[in-house]
């Protein structure tokens, strides 16, 4: 049974697996240097955790704020590529070295896995990340993640740990999140506003969800806001796993958000798993296709992606390639792996099944993206 309450976060029959996310205005003060005491009372939650049975996979940031302030860069390092990447270098090394000494203290060991969006965009890659989260906690270690800021450049970044933190917890086939931030969850306007109210609990993330989010990072330390965490929980809920969006200030933000069921709480609505799990939470694609409304309810139905269905072909996919599905007016609806090159939909689009042996020259695929291989959004 899915997770349903923030109170099934610490119930091991529920909860098996949880991946914490924190972000780096919570770790890392003003001076650059890591809150010591703070993260003690986390790793305190994380042993926690541990003894009642669980496993739990870290989602880290804070290189770059702590490797910026060693370098002495403006801007909290981020001001250009080059100089997030040198302060990330120098960062990691000490973020490391803080988590392996404050889980030693609890005679737990700690693993650093250091990835770029690339790695799980990449079905192989993804696997080979999947097989070793699921080996470092089945030997009892505490996995450490991080985007590795060093080497990742726009093209082959998250840009934000949420989202980071959701495909980890995919890959781990995990079955709750917990993102530590400076707010204790979602309001319906900035928090900032008097009459801003909390919502408890979300069963979707929906376009008004979207609408009540800030993209901006208050502190300026880290890079997400209230907009990624949102497409965080898309990934999450739709892979099955519960995600939680808690106050982190606290000393054990954990184990005070249960107590007090502080937090917004999304629940998840559905479970893709394996390889259809690994499609829907593809954030890269070599190209999409438009298709009518006709089309679109059929895949509401559970049906296939026919030629027929097809309007408009964009990118330079090839068959194999994981693609957008697009209505009508642009707002993406599936995603699929695709049967044909991009120049054989292209020749095919729009056409009855029965027409497609001649234009093509060979007998044609059942469809464009069978339904097994599509997944809607």
């Amino acid at each position: 049974m899915p997770i349903q309450t923030l109170l099934d976060f610490r119930d091991p029959t529920i909860c098996k697996t949880l991946v914490i996310k924190i972000g780096s205005a919570l770790l890392v003060d003003a001076s650059g240097r890591v809150e010591m005491e703070w993260l003690r009372t986390v790793v305190h939650d994380i042993w926690t955790a541990r003894e009642l049975g669980m496993d739990v996979v870290v989602v880290s940031s804070g290189s770059i704020a702590i490797g910026a302030k060693r370098l002495q860069f403006e801007g909290g390092g981020r001001k250009t590529l080059t100089e997030a990447q040198a302060s990330a270098s120098v960062g990691q090394i000490e973020l490391a070295s803080v988590w392996a000494s404050l889980l030693a203290e609890r005679n737990l060991i700690a693993a650093q896995m250091l990835l770029t969006l690339d790695d799980f965009e990449n079905r192989s890659r993804y696997l080979n990340i999947s097989g070793t989260i699921r080996r470092l906690l089945k030997s009892g270690v505490v996995p450490v993640v991080n985007e590795n800021d060093t080497i990742a450049t726009g093209e082959i970044r998250f840009g934000d740990n949420d989202r980071l933190a959701a495909r980890v917890a995919q890959a781990c086939d995990a079955d709750g999140i917990f993102l530590l931030t400076d707010v204790d969850g979602l309001y319906d306007k900035h928090p900032s506003e008097p009459d801003a109210t909390r919502l408890d609990e979300v069963r979707g993330v929906t376009p008004e969800i979207h609408a009540m989010a800030d993209s901006g990072s208050g502190s300026g330390l880290g890079s997400g806001g209230m907009t990624a965490k949102l497409l965080a929980a898309e990934i999450a809920e739709r892979a099955g796993i519960a995600l939680a969006i808690i106050d982190g200030r606290s000393e054990m933000p954990l184990a005070r958000a249960m107590a007090s069921q502080a937090g917004t709480l999304f629940v998840p609505q559905r479970e893709e798993s394996g390889r259809r799990g690994w499609i829907g939470g593809r954030m890269r694609f070599r190209g999409s296709i438009t298709v009518d409304d006709g089309c679109v309810a059929a895949l509401r139905r559970g049906k296939s992606v026919l030629a027929a269905g097809i309007t408009g072909v964009s990118g330079n996919f090839e068959r194999g390639d994981i693609i957008q599905v697009l209505d009508l007016a642009g707002a993406e609806i599936a995603k699929g792996l695709v049967e044909y090159d991009v120049d054989d939909v292209a020749a095919i689009k729009g056409r009855q099944s029965d027409a497609l042996e001649a234009i093509l020259g060979h007998t044609p695929r059942s469809a464009v993206i069978h339904r097994d291989h599509l997944v809607l959004m």
